[in-house]
């Protein structure tokens, strides 16, 4: 049911496609003769959950997709507002439903639900990609403009080294995901990608921070203010990283982290700092939390996630209060789409006599007994838009 889950909250293939071409119209507009940074942009590249190939649905919904580039421009230095400034001015005009100026980025709504975030950044040392970024909040006058040490390059780096792609588990999901979209991924079994076909899904430390993500989607889409931010939370699935773990384990693993982190900050009365493990001087976690009652309250979620996963696991719930308390977690519609495709699947495998056994010789299907004690109170919400730094829209 995890992996259904986590197929439903994919970038489906053609939207893949389309954000990398989205991606290279913007630089192109930019970039173009007449633009305020005609010449200035040194280099552009993905950053957040688009560079290390964790973007999910946004919204319980299922019609929203946030992506993040970084635009680093040179020329002369006016200060943070004026580098927010100039890239205002360059994406004048373009083609989209419409253009909203935040803190640090400018983002971009298309018709069809994506979100674009764009980044200006300053190189500020030699090494490749360390600078910094604009924090300039117009009409806040206790908070100054100010700039921001940044090297979210190399931190993608780091995750995508600490996350191979794990073969088996990655043409499992891959296939799943064509097939849902209605391409053919392979001819017979899971064992070769076809030519020119990405892999969208590559790594079980990947799906679980999509799912972690999504859970946290989810808890926060009826409050306001700052939410846990993505890439503390990749961050942290880096850390937890482990090759060859089950998608189940690789989700309970995450979720205590994070949330003992916290427990291990608030037991010292402070709140939690996550560097950047490429670059220290940038704190992932500069903007949230804000209270020990906040970080706190995200912990025992994290936690209550993470029991009511290990009772699932024991065998300790009823199929039907599984599926309840799932939609609890990730969302309604997500939830009972999922629960549908996997109810068909087994159902056709049954039929075919293509059904599998578990690890103590029972049939694999649905069926189970007790009953969960774990289940929050935490209503099935519609999950809200953010940006990679917990920013909301």
């Amino acid at each position: 049911m995890l992996a259904e889950i986590a197929i439903n909250i994919q970038l489906p293939p053609g939207l893949h496609a389309k954000a990398v071409d989205r991606y290279e119209a913007v630089r192109r507009y930019i970039e173009r003769s007449g633009s305020p940074l005609e010449g200035r942009v040194a280099c552009f590249y993905a950053q957040g959950s688009m560079a290390i190939d964790a973007t999910t649905s946004t919204r319980g919904t299922d019609d929203e997709y946030d992506l993040d580039i970084v635009a680093e421009i040179g020329g002369s230095d006016l200060g943070p507002e004026a580098l927010l400034d100039d890239l205002e001015a360059a994406l004048e005009g373009y083609p989209v439903s419409r253009i909203v100026r935040q803190t640090r980025c400018l983002t971009l709504y298309y018709a069809d639900g994506m979100h674009l975030d764009v980044t200006p950044s300053r190189r500020r040392a030699p090494k490749e990609k360390e600078g910094e970024i604009p924090h300039a909040k117009r009409g806040a006058r206790d908070d100054p403009p100010r700039y921001v040490p940044m090297n979210s390059y190399a931190f993608a780096k780091w995750y995508c080294a600490r996350t191979p792609t794990e073969e088996g588990f990655a043409l499992a999901l891959n296939k799943r995901l064509y097939e849902q979209a209605g391409i053919a991924f392979a001819a017979a079994d899971v064992e070769q990608v076809p030519p020119q076909t990405p892999l969208i899904i590559k790594s079980v430390t990947t799906v679980a921070l999509q799912l972690i993500k999504r859970h946290r989607n989810s808890a926060y889409a009826s409050e306001t203010g700052r939410i846990p931010p993505s890439v503390m939370l990749s961050c942290h699935a880096g850390h937890a990283a482990h090759p060859g773990l089950g998608l189940a384990e690789m989700l309970i693993r995450q979720a205590r982290w994070t949330a003992r982190a916290i427990d291990a900050a608030a037991k010292q009365g402070r709140l939690l700092s996550v560097p950047n493990p490429e670059f220290p001087a940038e704190r992932f976690t500069d903007r949230w939390p804000e209270s020990q009652m906040q970080q706190t309250a995200y912990s025992g979620r994290l936690h209550l996630l993470a029991n009511g996963l290990e009772a699932a696991r024991n065998g300790n719930v009823q199929l039907e209060d599984l599926q309840e308390w799932l939609r609890e977690q990730f969302g309604e519609r997500v939830v009972t789409r999922s629960i549908k495709a996997f109810n068909q699947r087994i159902g056709s495998q049954v039929q075919a006599r293509q059904h599998g056994y578990t690890r103590s010789g029972g049939l694999f299907t649905p069926a189970a007994p007790a009953i969960i004690s774990t289940a929050t109170s935490l209503a099935p919400v519609t999950a809200r838009a953010h940006t990679n730094m917990g920013e909301r829209r």
